[in-house]
């Protein structure tokens, strides 16, 4: 078993105070056999009034509604999760779908429904007779064939981190030879669906970033797929990853389509330049080993991290924790081994040249209130187990 803290922020800058549209969320992993979900919370700044519901797949999706102009977003996404999936997983297929070809039962053929059905215009067939290349002939194993074609696709197309919107179409990622996690997964779906088994795209995160490429892909979610093989039920197969199975993988949503699995999605009214930028940071923290960065933030690195202070103090990657208020305030928790083993905090503020100064846990505590940089570094604190002064 795997104990994971997972934070996600993201945060939305505007050159002038807009107006936010109600805004989707779905950030809350999915609980299953092989994931239990410890706790899960979400804080935004400023405040939104947040109501939560289960839509068609049973993703917990949070809408969250704003009151008066703003030009700052911050959403923060904290969860604790146990990962008891198998590395080596053993699928209990039942022997009439053991061997491809084979059919659906009705009632599961029913209920894939659009699952099982390609969801691109490919009038020349190129998709399909790409995918049909991979049986090699006909009876084969089925689970073969579904690992050979998760294997063929990271060997045929290279990856790609793509800052752009959007995901390519699965003949555009053939003809390019090139895509992000989400393009090689839909890729995987749709050559899948072309062979006749029902899928559907999975977002969420890796729990192994350092031994796992996708992992920077988008501000670090990955995006993978999911095959319904009768008596083994949905099996993970990551692309990108040439894997099978999801003992590195921490599902958060899962949709027909990729557009229906989006962490954050809303909008502003307001003047159309008034945007100024997004930025995401994803952290997949082991709460028995050393942090696992995920985030493509050029300012922070957990690992490496510096205080903002002119000396440009170091601070040990293996316990820090690091939070950014809206005053440009930056706040950095550390196990300080010189002081004793103590927790200390270091205060920078980068609109004053970078001073630094240094504040103790209860004098941080209690001033950190309830805004949502206090509450991060407050749950950091729990991570470390050293003395608090």
């Amino acid at each position: 078993m795997t104990d994971l803290t997972i934070r996600h922020r993201t945060t939305y800058s505007y050159s002038e105070n807009i107006h936010l549209a109600p805004h989707r969320l779905m950030l809350r992993p999915r609980e299953g056999s092989e994931l239990k979900l410890v706790n899960h919370d979400v804080s935004i700044f400023p405040e939104a009034q947040i109501s939560w519901s289960t839509d068609v797949f049973g993703n917990a999706v949070a809408m969250a509604t704003f009151d008066g102009p703003i030009n700052r977003l911050v959403i923060d996404s904290h969860a604790s999760v146990d990962l008891v999936a198998s590395a080596w997983p053993v699928y209990d297929i039942t022997a009439a779908a053991a061997r491809y070809p084979f059919l659906y039962s009705a009632d599961d053929w029913t209920d894939l429904g659009a699952l099982a059905a390609p969801g691109y215009v490919d009038r020349a067939g190129r998709l399909r007779a790409w995918a049909q290349g991979f049986v090699a002939r006909q009876p084969t194993d089925t689970l073969s064939l579904l690992q050979d074609l998760n294997a063929g696709i990271s060997a045929w197309i290279s990856y790609q981190s793509r800052e752009d919107e959007g995901t390519q179409t699965p003949v555009e990622t053939l003809a390019r030879t090139l895509g992000s996690c989400r393009d090689l997964a839909v890729l995987f779906v749709e050559a899948c669906r072309c062979l006749g088994f029902g899928a559907r795209l999975v977002s969420g995160y890796l729990s192994d970033v350092e031994r796992s490429i996708g992992s920077s892909d988008r501000g670090s979610t990955h995006a993978w797929s999911e095959i319904f093989l009768p008596g083994a039920g949905w099996i993970a197969f990551d692309p990108t990853n040439r894997k099978m199975g999801g003992h590195n993988l921490i599902p958060v949503a899962i949709g027909r389509n990729i557009d229906q699995i989006i962490p954050v999605a809303g909008s502003f009214v307001g003047p159309s330049d008034a945007f100024l930028s997004m930025e995401v940071e994803i952290d997949v923290v082991s709460r028995s080993g050393p942090a696992q960065k995920t985030s493509d933030s050029p300012e922070y690195d957990r690992r490496s991290a510096t205080s903002a202070a002119g000396g440009g103090r170091s601070i040990p990657g293996e316990a820090c924790a690091f939070a950014e208020s809206s005053n440009g305030d930056r706040w950095f928790l550390e196990h300080d081994v010189v002081t004793g083993g103590q927790v200390v905090i270091h205060r920078a503020n980068l609109a004053s040249g970078g001073t630094e100064t240094r504040t103790s846990v209860s004098q941080f505590l209690q001033a950190a209130g309830d805004h949502p940089e206090g509450r991060a570094l407050r749950e950091a604190l729990d991570d470390f187990a050293p003395q608090r002064d």
